[in-house]
């Protein structure tokens, strides 16, 4: 996934910030802090980790299936059949 290794530095970045919010949430759920604070902080997480997910789903679409036109159609298929099964998962 030479995609995902370019763009490494800022992805894990990402997901600092994510493990940031999931921290939050856990601390204040062990203070018991008002129920609002908490959904607000669960909902931006759920929205970073969607964000995140997109953008990883955007370059793989990109480098598998528009990238190199070099590329063999099995590679294609195998990409789109991988996008297709991620797709699935992420909406259910």
């Amino acid at each position: 996934m030479a995609h995902t290794i370019k763009d490494k530095k800022h992805l894990v970045a990402r997901i600092s910030r994510i493990r940031g919010q999931l921290n939050a949430i856990d601390r204040a759920l062990q203070e018991e802090e008002d129920c609002y604070r908490i959904l607000q902080t669960t909902a931006a997480c759920h929205g970073a980790l969607n964000s995140l997910m997109v953008e990883i789903l955007e370059s793989h679409i990109r480098h598998h299936l528009l990238g190199p036109e070099s590329a063999r159609v099995a590679e294609r298929r195998k990409a789109a059949r991988e996008v297709i099964t991620i797709i699935n998962a992420f909406l259910r």
